[in-house]
């Protein structure tokens, strides 16, 4: 049984590669012309990461759907604007850069020749599969990703801590719960509560209008907790503005369903994966193929020696 110093880290991957995709000249190709931008800058942001953090288990974690139905039956507006295509069986088509969508399917063949456990889950997104990994976890854990989303998940006593990129992975925020604290007045568990208040445009959340993120946290020091937050529109004592009042009155519908769209999910059905940081190549012979077909070069040997050491 492994110990419970293990360092877990959990990689929002389609965050990270669509970063480095935006990140990397798509002037880098393979042989034959196709940009392979993302898959080397992705390659490049692990072998950082393992460098810089040493995780003894990592896990790549993938969105197997990234609008579940779900979520959508809660909260129709969830990522619409993103749609590409919408499809009658299986998830809708996500709006991608015509040629980062190539990209994805080599980051994955990649990423199992290499031996880097690869986790995605019919019905939920990889903030669930983190959110689920998280929960079970029993050392430390290291969470990658662009998304603020999963500040949610940020707890000092377990050790679990969001490292968010500002420049590729060389500068990461150490987001813990006094980072939080010193920036929007809540911990881990609050952040939740004020991103559902506040509501968040790049992900179709409507928020409660005239609420925004200053007031969200105020209304939070002020009542503790969503729920403290509706306790208090109903009791006329409680120190709300007229305003504020009607607003929350009215927006009580949404406020009914947008905890359970907001918040990651923590019971997804995790296949049995090997999260161990693999030393050596799973499949030597397949990543040698992958490293000339797609001319991985340098990215690829520099994290392969970075796995071995």
């Amino acid at each position: 049984m492994r110990g419970v110093t293990r360092r877990l880290m959990l990689l929002d991957t389609a965050s990270l590669y669509f970063r480095a995709y935006f990140g990397v000249p798509e002037s880098v190709k393979a042989p034959d012309g196709t940009p392979v931008n993302a898959v080397r800058g992705l390659l490049e942001f692990i072998d950082r990461l393992v460098k810089d953090h040493r995780p003894d288990d990592l896990v790549a974690c993938m969105d197997a759907d990234w609008r579940p139905q779900w979520r959508v039956d809660l909260i129709p507006s969830y990522k619409a604007h993103r749609v590409a295509e919408e499809r009658e069986l299986g998830p809708d088509e996500e709006e991608v850069p015509d040629t980062l969508s190539p990209q994805v399917p080599v980051i994955e063949e990649v990423l199992d020749a290499l031996g880097i456990a690869r986790v995605g889950v019919e019905g939920y997104e990889a903030d669930d599969v983190i959110g689920t990994f998280t929960g079970r976890a029993t050392g430390p854990v290291d969470i990658v990703t662009g998304d603020r989303d999963l500040y949610q998940l940020v707890d000092d006593k377990r050790e679990i801590r969001v490292l968010y990129p500002l420049k590729g992975v060389g500068t990461l925020q150490l987001t813990n719960e006094a980072w939080l604290r010193g920036k929007y007045g809540v911990d881990g568990q609050g952040y939740a509560d004020l991103a559902l208040l506040r509501g968040d445009p790049s992900d179709g959340l409507p928020g409660v209008p005239g609420i925004g993120e200053k007031t969200a946290a105020k209304l939070l020091a002020e009542f503790g907790d969503l729920a403290g937050i509706i306790a208090a529109v109903d009791d006329r004592a409680a120190r709300l503005t007229p305003s504020q009042r009607k607003r929350l009155d009215e927006s009580r519908p949404y406020l009914a369903v947008a905890p359970k769209v907001v918040q990651v999910a923590g019971d997804v059905p995790l296949p049995a994966v090997d999260t161990a940081l693999p030393h050596a190549p799973r499949d030597p012979a397949a990543l040698d193929e992958l490293a000339a077909r797609w001319g991985l070069g340098g990215s690829l040997q520099r994290l392969l020696a970075t796995l071995q050491a």
